[in-house]
């Protein structure tokens, strides 16, 4: 029998409102341009404090990877205690912690200060996690893939605005678009405090513990989740290509194109507009047509393209026109997740969804250590070579085996299905 925990008064709900999707899509926009605004900026600040491509491209893999770090042991910690407390109170933590983390990064003035402040900000947000725990526990697991969708589409948005908005800003000054994202965080705050409701009653709360809260075990708790099975091995494979996309994308258009803020600000604006249509409008069309398996498997294909397109881009043909390629692979992880959280019970979606983002965080300390190297491998070749494109060859390649893995999972459920069926008639 789960046991309910008293809320903190701290942060009650001052008004009495039932939780719906408008309030938690307003909380992931908001959340995602602040973070949108530092993405094309955070190299080149890195940058200032050294002097060659090779240390810019070893030193943010540093940072980035101290940010993963903090966030593997911070993300099913919180996830749990969400289940525990409510996703309203660990939301709110996790504004604080993108506020302060921002603040203290535009305030830096050497590599160390940047590496603390990652540090702090990653423990101490799981703010994904939670919000797809929040979406999980107001929406019926048949409805899943689509309002996991619905969510992706705001992070689309968000990434569409706050990469152009930090771009724009980053050309006036670097440290600009790092004290906007914190005056947005804090507005996150106020409106969480003021307006969220909380999704979790207190009937369906869960004691807290720390044996299930540490990474290791909510990781172990992933794998032997019945339904899971392989699409941990997918999650992991796929999570891994995006964050070494995330790590490598600026600095990769940085040196294979000569561009800087401005340019990467659009082109990853670019990418957001396409999740955002894909994910916001299409998604739900989709699913009439297609289970969350197919979407997955046609979504893993596409990506894989599209990697390949991106690495091996010319100056002629700039890396924003392979987007639409790569249009169904929006739809991977919104599929994924609605199938691993449909597998969990309605006591366990923050730790589960906990242990999902613990797994890409664990990818996000994984991926510096890999796309920075392969970057600084190429980073002596001339503008325009394809060479360069390295890093996304490689996210190709995972993305082609968490494919293989995503088909040998649904096949092998399949038959045990059948095996089933036929042992009842």
């Amino acid at each position: 029998m789960p046991q309910s925990r008293p809320r903190f008064k701290l942060f009650s709900p001052r008004r009495n409102r039932t939780a719906a999707m408008p309030f938690i899509m307003l909380t992931a926009l908001i959340d995602m341009i602040s973070i949108g605004l530092i993405i094309p900026v955070l190299p080149a600040l890195v940058g200032s404090f050294t002097g060659s491509q090779m240390d810019q491209a070893f030193w943010y893999g540093v940072v980035t990877f101290s940010f993963g770090l903090a966030n593997f042991f911070g993300s099913p910690i919180l996830g749990t205690f969400s289940d525990s407390f409510g996703r309203r109170p660990v939301l709110l933590l996790g504004f604080c912690g993108l506020a302060l983390n921002f603040y203290a990064t535009g305030l830096a003035t050497s590599l160390w200060m940047l590496i603390a402040a990652r540090l702090v900000g990653g423990a101490m947000q799981s703010n994904m996690a939670v919000a797809n725990a929040y979406v999980a526990d107001i929406t019926p697991p048949e409805e899943r893939a689509k309002r996991f969708g619905m969510l992706g589409a705001m992070f689309g948005v968000g990434f569409i605005l706050g990469p152009v908005m930090g771009g724009l800003l980053g050309a006036i000054n670097l440290s600009l678009p790092f004290y906007l994202a914190g005056s947005l965080a804090l507005l996150n705050l106020l409106y969480g405090y003021f307006v969220l409701p909380e999704s979790l009653p207190a009937g369906r709360r869960r004691a807290f513990e720390w044996k299930t809260a540490n990474p290791v075990s909510s990781l172990h708790g992933l794998t032997q989740l019945k339904g899971a099975g392989r699409l941990v091995a997918v999650v992991a494979c796929t999570g891994l290509a995006q964050f070494v996309l995330y790590t490598c994308w600026v600095l990769y258009t940085t040196f294979k194109f000569g561009w800087g803020p401005l340019e990467n600000g659009w082109s990853l604006a670019a990418v957001g507009l396409v999740s955002a249509i894909v994910q916001g409008l299409l998604l739900g069309r989709l699913l009439r047509w297609f289970s969350p398996r197919r979407l997955a498997v046609f979504g893993l294909l596409s990506s894989t393209l599209a990697y390949l397109l991106w690495g091996a881009a010319t100056l002629a043909v700039p890396p924003t026109g392979s987007a639409p390629e790569s249009s169904l692979g929006a739809t991977v992880a919104s599929a994924i997740q609605s199938i691993i959280s449909g597998a969990a019970d309605s006591h366990s979606q923050g730790k589960t969804l906990g242990a999902v983002s613990g797994l890409n965080s664990l990818m996000a300390v994984i991926a510096p250590a890999i796309g920075a190297p392969l970057l600084t491998m190429v980073s002596h070749l001339p503008k325009g070579d394809w060479r360069i494109g390295a890093p996304f060859y490689f996210c190709a390649v995972l993305q082609a085996a968490a494919l293989v893995l995503a088909v040998s999972h649904f096949r092998s459920e399949r038959r045990e299905q059948t095996g089933s069926a036929r042992i009842i008639s």
